[in-house]
């Protein structure tokens, strides 16, 4: 992989790149944004151009230096990632440890964090005191969805390098081209930042089934008729898919939307695709407010599982709030 095969994220290339050809490079660099928008595919392929004997600002991706790291086995290219919830200060050590080795061929040594934002405390001041002090030539580089969560003197050591969610029409392309179905990219494509999260999404088996349920609870909560709840229990606490209600709150905000696009004539915009007659049928039964209130209703219940409350009773409290008469 080049900088050329990266999807976005022109202004962060163009920066690493320039310091590339300008022999500027940072001890250290902070990539921050969205997960999934590509930290980690640029982060690798910055640590090929640093290595790579061919080329002067990217990766040649032929030469033993940039085959050694497409391998997995590039001595002096370190990446580490949380181990369970957090990075401990053991693993700061131990790359401490790797570094205090000579590099192959005067190389910086490398060091690539993932979820950096989930440090300790313990192990972000050893990383700090690491940074002020490397041993040899070194270039960190600390992939965090959220920058600012990093200590003040870690961003104040590091250059910037923030990276936006991709654009999802130019997802959507490349993954139809790929042949996966049209519909469900439609909706992965608006859950996910990047290409490899739409990926992971539209190859779990649950995410059709859990997409139907939504459209099914959608469609009935608009009758009143309590269906909606026997249709909750069914298919979803007694399936298996209460494993995934945190998508199902995702994709009810994307349900609401679709609403709101049909009232401001944006049909071109609406998500469920495959549902846009009966989605321009069913609008006007809520008011603009009314179906932000439902946005609004879902994050709310969205927040009380991720608070470990009972799954079914967010999602009740959701087709309960949905069923409610239009004022």
């Amino acid at each position: 992989m080049s900088f050329n095969d990266i999807l976005g994220q022109e202004s962060a290339k163009q920066l690493l790149q320039n310091a590339l050809r300008r022999q500027a490079v940072s001890h250290a660099y902070v990539f921050s944004g969205p997960a999934g928008a590509g930290q980690l595919e640029t982060a690798v392929t910055f640590a090929k151009a640093l290595f790579c004997t061919e080329s002067e600002d990217d990766a040649c991706g032929h030469c033993l230096e940039c085959r050694k790291v497409d391998h997995g086995n590039h001595p002096d290219l370190t990446r580490i990632s949380p181990d369970g919830a957090s990075i401990k200060i053991d693993q700061i050590r131990e790359l401490q440890r790797i570094f205090s080795y000579r590099s192959e061929k005067n190389n910086p040594k490398v060091y690539i964090i993932d979820d950096a934002d989930k440090m300790t405390v313990q192990a972000a001041n050893s990383l700090l005191k690491f940074l002020e002090e490397p041993q040899m030539p070194a270039v960190a580089i600390l992939i965090a969805e959220n920058g600012q969560a990093l200590l003040p003197t870690i961003q104040s050591r590091s250059q910037q390098v923030p990276f936006r969610q991709l654009d999802p029409g130019m997802m959507e392309k490349i993954l139809v081209q790929e042949e996966y179905p049209a519909v469900l990219v439609r909706c992965a494509v608006h859950l996910a930042s990047g290409l490899e999260g739409c990926r992971a999404i539209l190859n779990e088996n649950w995410f059709a089934e859990i997409r139907n349920v939504v459209l099914q609870l959608g469609k009935e909560s608009l009758n009143r008729s309590g269906m909606a709840m026997i249709t909750a229990s069914q298919k979803v606490f007694k399936s298996g898919l209460s494993e995934h209600l945190d998508m199902l709150f995702n994709l009810f905000h994307l349900w609401f939307k679709d609403m709101i696009y049909v009232q401001y004539g944006r049909q071109d915009c609406l998500v469920f695709i495959d549902q846009s007659e009966f989605i321009s049928g069913h609008a006007s039964a809520r008011s603009t407010s009314q179906w932000v209130s439902c946005m609004d209703l879902a994050a709310e219940c969205q927040k009380k599982l991720r608070y470990n409350v009972n799954g079914q009773l967010c999602l009740e409290q959701l087709l309960m709030g949905m069923g409610e008469a239009p004022e």
